[in-house]
């Protein structure tokens, strides 16, 4: 059943993203913001400032649309996945699991797919995670941010900053599935499917390689988003990087490196064994 992988991804996209939002909101200011020491500053700023709702800033909105693009990687990956799989398969080897080039591929395809649905719900989260309460607030919530960026910028302005999304999330989504189902693999007995321990170990490891990887392009991707938001303004992705390094020197690229790892292993886990106990939950009722 296709569409199961969707509705499961749905799901376990808006359990991760309440588990992973607060952090998220710091590593965002951080990335943006020169005024913060580090993580633990940025921490005490924000909740002396704006308390705990401060960290839960830009959740409303992706709490219900981040599980739209959650939905639409995972049932992307799961589906091309099978068709890779199918293709390379013969009558007699219908067991084999697919190739780990397969999976690379398929995670790409995933990226690439939820990429329309992510960026313009990606640029408003980060609009309003940076509003602090000292430098006043230009949107009143998700839909007036929406309104304020289609009238200062036309639908062109919901996509800024796509391009260097596009340069982080379809490589990264090849390498985000690569080391879960290699760990899957190497701690389940053939022919089992993982137990939940080692769906949350994959899942978590997964989660802190890929944002390994993906650190540089989000900083970029941040600061374009931030452009005509109240942040300093870009020309585009070469002319963003270009700046950032003469100004801030190569260790720009790095900012939140430590706390997208931090959160990356929580979050990445509880997605993962969501997603794989919804997947086995629907597929068991539908074929009872």
């Amino acid at each position: 059943m296709p569409f199961v992988e969707f509705i499961a991804g749905w799901i376990s996209g808006a359990v991760g993203l309440v588990v992973g939002h607060p952090l998220d909101t710091v590593k965002v200011r951080l990335q943006t913001q020169a005024v913060y020491r580090g993580i633990f500053d940025c921490v005490v700023q924000t909740y002396t400032h704006e308390g705990c709702r401060g960290f839960f800033k830009g959740m409303s909105f992706p709490v219900l649309s981040i599980a739209i693009s959650n939905s639409v990687a995972f049932g992307s990956y799961s589906n091309a996945l099978d068709y890779l799989a199918q293709s390379h398969r013969n009558n007699s080897d219908q067991s084999k699991q697919p190739s780990l080039t397969a999976v690379f591929m398929a995670g790409c395809f995933s990226g690439l797919a939820q990429l329309f649905v992510t960026a313009p719900i990606d640029l408003v989260k980060v609009r309003l995670q940076n509003q602090t309460r000292s430098g006043g607030n230009k949107y009143r919530g998700p839909i007036h941010c929406i309104a304020v960026i289609l009238k200062e910028d036309g639908v062109k302005g919901l996509f800024r900053g796509m391009w260097a999304l596009a340069l982080r999330d379809v490589p990264c989504f090849g390498v985000y599935f690569l080391p879960y189902e290699l760990i899957c693999r190497m701690l389940t007995e053939e022919g089992k499917q993982p137990g939940n321990c080692a769906v949350l170990v994959a899942g978590g490891v997964a989660g802190v390689v890929t944002w390994a990887c993906a650190t540089p392009m989000d900083v970029v991707k941040a600061r374009l988003q931030m452009s005509g938001g109240g942040g300093r303004m870009y020309s585009g992705v070469m002319n963003c990087i270009t700046v950032s390094v003469r100004e801030e020197g190569i260790r720009v690229f790095f900012k939140g490196l430590l706390l997208n790892s931090v959160r990356a292993f929580p979050v990445n886990a509880v997605t993962f064994l969501s997603f794989e106990m919804l997947l086995r939950a629907m597929t068991n009722s539908s074929q009872d």
